[in-house]
This record gives C-alpha cells, sequence and structure tokens, in this order.
C-alpha cells in the first residue's frame, strides 16, 4: 500500500462566522469545536493519527497566513512536508493539482487524502475507520469522495447520487460508482433525495492516488496542470514554505475539483461518512454541533447564563452574561459584539459586505495582528499617536527597520530585551525604556526563555503601517507590499 500524505486545504474566510473569522484571522485557525484549545486546523491533523501509512501532511495556504500556519503545525509537533503559498486564490482544482504535482516531483504515488481544514467531525475513529475503508478503491486507480449521510433535507449543501441505495453499515464498505453530482437542490427535491436512499451531502473530502488524480486532471483541465507546472517549476524557496510562482498561477482557471473532474470522469465512487461532520458554516451551525449544556446553551470564554435557553454564547475578552435570553448568538471579540438571532445568523455575510464596503477594518482584521516573532494588539489611538501592546516569542527578533514618519517609545512589562539602534545595543528589562527616534535604524530580540511584552507609543504626522524600511529580516520576508516589524 502506498503512504498516505494529508493534503490541507487552509484557504477561504468563513466571514459567516464574523466577528470571530475575518480575512486576517479565518475560522480555521481558531478553536471553535470540543473543550481543547486545538484549532479546526490542528484538530484535522490530530485526527488522522493511527491510519496505516501515514505520512507528514502537504499544507496549502495564502501567503498571509504562512505563519499562522507554521507556528500551529509547531504546537502539535507535526512538521508539515511542505507549505505551499498560493499568491492568489483559485479554487481546489489547482489546489489539488499543484499537491499532485509537487508529491510526484519527490519521486513518490502517494494516496493523497484532501481535506478542508475547517470542517468538525465528532467521531474521529469512525472518520479512520471510513478512510481506511477507502484506501484499496483508491490504490486500484478509484477517485473516492466522501460523501456525508445526510440528517436532514438540507438546501445548503450540494448532493452525490450513488448508483444502489447507500448500505446503513458502520462505515466500512467499499466505495459505490457515482452516479451524478446535483448542486443545492429546493426543499421539496432535498426530501425526495432523503427518501430515495442514494443521495449523500458533498463534503468536499477526496482520496486518490497522485498519478490517478493528476492523469484525470491533464486529460479534462489541461490547462490547469499546465499553470500549475509553471508555477512549480518557477517557486521559491522561504524557509519552510514554497512559494508558487505569482505570475504562472494567475493564469490558471478558477475552478473546483468537483467541476473540473469528478462531474465527467468515470473514475468516481462515493463513500458514505456518518461520523458527526460539520463545514460549521455559520453560528447556528456550530451552536448545533457543539456540546450544550442542560438548557440548550453553549457557553465558551467568561460567560455567566441564568434562565437562557438554546443560545450560543462566547467571550474573548470580556464578562458576557445572559440572563433570560433564548435562541440567541452573542460573540465579544476585542472590538465588536454580535447580538443574533440564531435563525438569522447566515445573514451576517451581508453585514460583513456592508462594513467591507464602508471601508470599515472589522470587516477584515482583529485589533491582534500575528506575525512570525509573535503578535501585537492596538489599544488605543489619537490624532498623531497611538499605542500597541507587543508580544515577542523566546528567541525571536523584529526585522531591523527605520521609519520615515513616527518615533516610538518602547516600555518593557514582561522579559529582557535587546534593543539595536544604530548600531549599538542596550539591554531592556522590565519597567525599563527606550526611544527611537524618526531615521534610526533599530530592532527588538528577545534572547530570553520567556515572551517579552512591551508597550509601545507612536508618534508622529503619520502612522500607517506601511511607513517601514527593512534593511534585514530573519524570516525571509519579501512581501510586494512591505509589512511591519
Amino acid at each position: 500500500m502506498s503512504t498516505l500524505v494529508p493534503v490541507i486545504l487552509c484557504g477561504g474566510t468563513g466571514t459567516r462566522l464574523w466577528p470571530l473569522s475575518r480575512a486576517s484571522y479565518p475560522k480555521q485557525y481558531w478553536p471553535l469545536a470540543g473543550a481543547g484549545d486545538e484549532t479546526l486546523l490542528q484538530q484535522t491533523q490530530l485526527r488522522l493519527k493511527g491510519l496505516a501509512g501515514l505520512a507528514p501532511p502537504l499544507l496549502i495556504c495564502n501567503e498571509d497566513h504562512r505563519f499562522i500556519v507554521a507556528e500551529q503545525m509547531r504546537q502539535i509537533d507535526v512538521e508539515p512536508a511542505a507549505i505551499l503559498l498560493e499568491p492568489i486564490g483559485r479554487n481546489t482544482a489547482p489546489a489539488v493539482a499543484v499537491a499532485a504535482l509537487q508529491a510526484t516531483a519527490w519521486g513518490e504515488d502517494p494516496l493523497l487524502l484532501i481535506l478542508a481544514a475547517d470542517h468538525v467531525i465528532r467521531d474521529a475513529a469512525q472518520f479512520r475507520r471510513t478512510v481506511a475503508a477507502g484506501m484499496a478503491a483508491a490504490e486500484n486507480g478509484q477517485l473516492v469522495t466522501f460523501g456525508i449521510v445526510p440528517t436532514a433535507p438540507e438546501t445548503g449543501y450540494g448532493y452525490i447520487e450513488a448508483t444502489e441505495p447507500l448500505p446503513t453499515g458502520s462505515g466500512d464498505q467499499a466505495p459505490i460508482p457515482i452516479a451524478r453530482f446535483v448542486e443545492k437542490p429546493d426543499r421539496a427535491t432535498a426530501e425526495q433525495f432523503l427518501a430515495s436512499g442514494r443521495f449523500t451531502w458533498n463534503s468536499g473530502m477526496f482520496l486518490f492516488k497522485a498519478s490517478t488524480i493528476l492523469a484525470e486532471l491533464e486529460r479534462l483541465v489541461p490547462e490547469v496542470v499546465g499553470a500549475c507546472r509553471a508555477a512549480i517549476a518557477n517557486d521559491s524557496a522561504d524557509l519552510e514554505f514554497l512559494r508558487l510562482e505569482r505570475e504562472a498561477f494567475a493564469n490558471c482557471p478558477n475552478i473546483a475539483i468537483d467541476v473540473a473532474v469528478m462531474e465527467q470522469t468515470q473514475l468516481g465512487a462515493v463513500l458514505p461518512l456518518a461520523a458527526g461532520w460539520s463545514d460549521v458554516g455559520s453560528w447556528s451551525a456550530l451552536w448545533e454541533t457543539a456540546d450544550q449544556d442542560g438548557e440548550g446553551n453553549v457557553l465558551r470564554g467568561r460567560v455567566i447564563s441564568e434562565g437562557s435557553r438554546n443560545c450560543y454564547l462566547r467571550s474573548e475578552h470580556r464578562l458576557v452574561v445572559g440572563l433570560g435570553v433564548e435562541d440567541l448568538v452573542v460573540v465579544e471579540t476585542d472590538d465588536v459584539v454580535l447580538v443574533a438571532h440564531r435563525d438569522r445568523a447566515q445573514e451576517i455575510k451581508g453585514i460583513v459586505g456592508q462594513l467591507e464596503r464602508s471601508g470599515a477594518p472589522e470587516s477584515k482584521a482583529h485589533r491582534r495582528i500575528y506575525r512570525p516573532w509573535g503578535h501585537y494588539d492596538g489599544v488605543t489611538e489619537g490624532e498623531r499617536w497611538q499605542v500597541k501592546k507587543i508580544e515577542v516569542k523566546p528567541g525571536a527578533s523584529l526585522s531591523l527597520q527605520m521609519h520615515h514618519h513616527r518615533a516610538e517609545h518602547w516600555i518593557v512589562v514582561k522579559g529582557t530585551a535587546v534593543v539595536e539602534k544604530d548600531g549599538s545595543q542596550e539591554l531592556v528589562g522590565e519597567n525599563q525604556s527606550t526611544y527611537i527616534p524618526l531615521g534610526c535604524k533599530h530592532r527588538l530580540s528577545n534572547p530570553g526563555q520567556i515572551p517579552v511584552q512591551l508597550i509601545e507609543v507612536q508618534s508622529g504626522p503619520y502612522l500607517g503601517e506601511d511607513d517601514i524600511v527593512r534593511f534585514e529580516d530573519r524570516y525571509g520576508r519579501t512581501d510586494p507590499v512591505p509589512t511591519p516589524r
């Protein structure tokens, strides 16, 4: 049996889970399911443990999220085979093509298990059994897709029809040939699908040999493979990342693997999966899949509930109190409080659209911004000044840089920092401070074993994040538009 390479697709912004999920930090990087601290991305990898022939994962993500992905893999002691960086989103067919090309370029022909980073699967053991049941068929040239056994006549999912009724066993049966894919149906049609016993929901998860999917991609959408081959041929290594060449990848058609291959191939087969799956497409969906208390509430963070029923109450910072309320979603973040009826949670995407059109920063980013060296939080700001809280990880350092329009005052409140200013160095400990005048070439490093926390006060006529000249950067960042620190 070939080795099994998980291919984890980390794209997507998940705006229906705003205000937690935003473009700068989408839902797959948050701990949303279960009682632990693992994020959806981490759970996607961890639930695979125990599968036969399991190899290190291949992750595909947006360039802007590369350090988040790398750090979250490090936290669970997983060293990826590679982290491929997409310069622009081009849907799942190009992502699968890139994965297959990269896997075969390493001189192997493994099984590829295509997974989304933002799914919830409550029964990990059943999921592994179902994957194992499909490996022999994939080894023999079938393109296996995992169809979710439907629990209701949902109109928000696409459906897959099998050529024969689905078995009702434990999920260890052989895949069934696919008759057709069906787009999201109306309610009456969905009810007919469930009554027939031949339909599953389309999960977007697949299992096939690299050479098999690559051959079908070549046959059905050669332009996708050509563009991806050029993007890989001209890629560039950046630490543990492989950055696909922008111009070549931009020429790739924007198309899903379902449309490009699965709806046309004669090799497709569906394997029913009943393992408590959800794509967490809304706050109401998250409430449905989460563990509820005796009153039907899901409580996360600093929350007090008295007499509340069937609510999702979540606090990231401040205390949230639910008193005698029903059927609400309340989500508190560092800059937004969402209060919505559960039945209208799907409408949040429209609110995000309004915010984007108005240019509101809350539509895309949190106050906390992540960098490879740590993160910073916007605290407060005024005319010609702003205050940030900065945390630098042990052994990390900011880039050597200079600002044209602002001066900075750093006050260390935890740990010990080494501060370089115009070639000279000083050690700055807790309750000590240092001043960075405008035009000074400077850098801060953390030589210790604990995080360094500092308060930064900026002052000047322009405080935009693009006011930077970077001279050295240990993380090899070569962003087209310079990013701070």
